[in-house]
């Protein structure tokens, strides 16, 4: 075999290959030259070439899909490591983060600012378009049905029908009748909060946790108890178990698929014995699956109302993340509490709006649905993984920085010295948004952590993260 300065050859083009990799000449999910390609390119044997391939593939950087070709790992070894699992102090606590998360909301709608902050998702990758035609055709068809309230308020019957179906793969064994339509997740989870709890109880969160759930919190006016969550496998079992023995808790909520902004997944063991442990105290568990069909892994991951022997589970979700966010129309599943949740929808917003129902059903049945979330997820996660390997590229030493495998928001923990709210004011300067930990709990935690969306990627949104981690460096 030969040898170039004391290096095999094939060595060479395996470090040439890593150097473009990290690089990001070649991003997680691109697909390499062949080795008959690179043969040629580097007039070297396929043997050598073929030897460089192996042990790249061995290193975890390439790997080869069958009848497909050879392509860069969404996930490579090395870079920085990953947050540790949180620490909150477990005290309940008023929720008061509503101005903050208006200033935000508020920077999410401004088109001159490169938006790596709200967790919307990738609008060119939606099925708007055919969902507005489906409706047209639908207002053309059923007009009189179209139009008017879709009552009783469990909802659109051709939508739960679907909905049941589609949750088989969620490991659910549910019937339309289990389900009430909503507004949207958030809607779904406020009613599950004011259908168990009454002003001043506490419920129990993982932390960090979405805002939108916080904002749940605060305007049922609940408490809060916020549990240590690991950044892979979410909330820890054993301090919600000390949380319960130690404080009257009415209910749970967690996000058991990709936590919004953990990315944390629990796994499916982990889930029962959660479930179980609820069971036990008779505790409701509401559970968020909005982000469950944008996996990574070769299967859906189950929900936890898969092991609900006792209904008080209640799961709720929408289709925000993976269909069409403006049409608002999300779901739950409440067991043993559909009559309050039913009173609860009823008195709130009488019935969720009818048309978009019926579209989002009929798309559902044409099984189009499917087709549309495989393409969605190969794009997340070539995205995911870029935006990771960018922040290790032009972050700081000290960075930590979480790999969800779904989603499409990822956790980064700052070095110590740098503080989000200060970094959100810079980073604005530089015509980019960010949202700052702060938002994710009800304790003013996570002053050193921002959530970043990478649901786009582009060489503009690169260059705002490399800008970003100048203004990092710049507050340490």
């Amino acid at each position: 075999m030969q040898k170039r300065l004391g290096r095999y050859k094939y060595e060479e083009i395996a470090d040439e290959m890593i150097h473009l990799i990290k690089s990001g000449t070649f991003r997680p999910g691109d697909r390499i030259p062949s080795v008959r390609q690179m043969s040629r390119q580097k007039q070297m044997s396929v043997s050598t070439v073929l030897q460089a391939y192996y042990l790249l593939e061995a290193r975890g950087f390439i790997e080869a899909r069958q009848r497909s070709g050879v392509y860069v790992c969404t996930r490579i070894p090395g870079g920085m490591p990953e947050p540790e699992i949180s620490s909150p102090q477990i005290d309940p606590a008023k929720v008061s983060v509503w101005q903050l998360v208006k200033m935000m909301l508020h920077d999410a709608q401004n088109p001159k600012l490169v938006q790596l902050g709200a967790a919307y998702p990738n609008m060119n990758l939606l099925a708007i378009q055919k969902l507005n035609r489906i409706q047209s055709s639908i207002g053309r068809r059923k007009r009189e049905k179209s139009g008017i309230y879709d009552l009783p308020p469990e909802g659109c019957k051709a939508l739960r029908v679907q909905i049941a179906k589609h949750s088989v793969r969620a490991g659910c064994n549910l019937a339309p009748g289990d389900i009430v339509t909503t507004a949207g997740c958030t809607e779904a989870i406020n009613i599950c909060l004011r259908s168990v709890c009454k002003r001043g109880d506490t419920i129990a969160i993982e932390s960090p946790i979405s805002f939108d759930v916080l904002q749940c919190v605060e305007a049922t006016e609940l408490k809060a108890l916020e549990i240590p969550t690991h950044p892979r496998e979410g909330i820890s079992l054993e301090a919600l178990e000390f949380a319960i023995e130690h404080t009257p808790v009415q209910a749970c909520v967690v996000i058991s698929n990709f936590n919004n902004p953990l990315g944390s997944c629990i796994p499916d063991t982990k889930k029962k014995d959660l479930v179980a442990l609820l069971a036990r105290h008779d505790i409701p568990l509401i559970e968020n699956d909005i982000f469950g069909e944008i996996y990574f892994t070769t299967r859906r991951p189950v929900v936890a109302k898969s092991y609900d022997q006792k209904g008080l589970v209640m799961l709720c979700s929408s289709f925000s993340k993976d269909i069409a966010p403006g049409y608002r129309v999300g779901w739950v599943a409440p067991g043993l509490f559909k009559e309050q949740v039913e009173w609860l929808k009823y008195t709130s917003t009488l019935a969720t709006a009818t048309l978009p129902q019926l579209a989002i059903a009929e798309f559902l049945a044409s099984g189009g649905y499917h087709r549309h979330m495989r393409g969605i997820r190969r794009t997340y996660e070539r995205n995911v993984a870029s935006m990771v390997q960018a922040v290790e590229r032009y972050f700081p030493k000290g960075t930590r920085t979480t790999r969800p495998t779904g989603g499409f928001v990822i956790w980064v923990q700052l070095p110590d010295g740098a503080d989000s709210m200060e970094l959100y004011k810079k980073a604005l300067e530089q015509g980019i948004a960010i949202t700052p930990g702060y938002i994710f709990s009800s304790t003013d935690r996570y002053r050193n952590f921002i959530r970043l969306n990478a649901a786009n990627w582009s060489e503009t949104i690169e260059k705002a993260v490399e800008k970003l981690g100048k203004c990092v460096v710049d507050l340490i």
